[in-house]
């Protein structure tokens, strides 16, 4: 594992963090001086000022982030972040980024290998927003979602799109590019008034309440690692089919019965 990596798993500092402290000089490894590229073993030695240092302990927490809480670990402008509701001892970050006003499922880990390679595009991991927006959509514009539409940023990818009632459509997407769901809704007329994240690949929101949280079971960590060990499928198929609402029992893994969800702290 490279150093700064080692480091943000020991609960030290970000990535961006650790290369600041790899640079300044107060990082050693082995009794030298560690450095950017320096590859870090399970019986090196790894200390921060002297200070002997362990990794943490690999960590998954669903959240059920609640409107107006960004997703950041800190806020300059001092608001509610998301990684503040979660009262985790190990140092977990959030995976990828839902708006402020955007609610529903969002992963956070310690686990850097698995966080990049769920936020890839190209291992189309789904995720699954439910958007309640402005008129009614016509069968004409669920296709055009549906085929993919040319945005400021380049063509979206095809999405598995689906009317849950007259003004909410469902949208499975798996690129994550900034604020797409809304991008998209406003390049065919329907603006969003309401956005929510029902599923992230495998996990669903069942027994979490906005502002609790849980962590994952062990076979919802090997459902996750399994949807970012093969390319190249089609679009829905990391996680589960577009068509099938998260809210259907099909849909869920069995681990999601059985949660142990918790509230944010005071």
């Amino acid at each position: 594992m490279r150093l700064n990596a080692w480091l943000a798993r020991a609960g030290v500092a970000s990535r961006r963090g650790a290369d600041e402290l790899i640079r300044a000089g107060r990082v050693t490894v082995n009794g030298e001086p560690g450095e950017l590229g320096t590859i870090v073993g399970s019986r090196d030695d790894v200390r921060l000022d002297g200070r002997p240092l362990a990794p943490q302990a690999l960590a998954y927490v669903l959240l059920h982030k609640p409107a107006g809480v960004v997703t950041t670990a800190r806020d300059p402008q001092g608001r509610q972040t998301v990684v503040s509701l979660v009262g985790h001892p190990a140092r977990v970050v959030p995976v990828g980024r839902l708006d402020a006003d955007t609610t529903g499922a969002l992963l956070l880990t310690n686990d850097g290998g698995l966080a990049h390679r769920l936020a890839h595009p190209r291992y189309r991991v789904d995720k699954v927003y439910v958007a309640e927006v402005e008129g009614r959509p016509r069968p004409a514009t669920l296709e055009q979602l549906a085929a993919g539409l040319q945005l400021d940023d380049g063509p979206t990818a095809p999405a598995g799109v689906r009317r849950l009632g007259p003004s909410t459509v469902e949208l499975t997407v798996h690129e994550g590019r900034n604020r797409q769901v809304r991008r998209m809704l406003d390049a065919v007329g329907h603006p969003v008034r309401s956005l929510h994240r029902s599923r992230y690949g495998p996990l669903t929101l069942e027994g979490l309440e906005p502002g609790a949280w849980r962590e994952l079971e062990p076979s919802e960590v090997a459902a996750l690692r399994a949807a970012t060990s093969r390319r190249g499928r089609e679009p829905g198929r990391a996680g589960s089919a577009p068509g099938r609402s998260s809210s259907s029992p099909a849909a869920r893994p069995a681990a999601d019965r059985r949660r142990r969800p918790r509230s944010a702290p005071p």
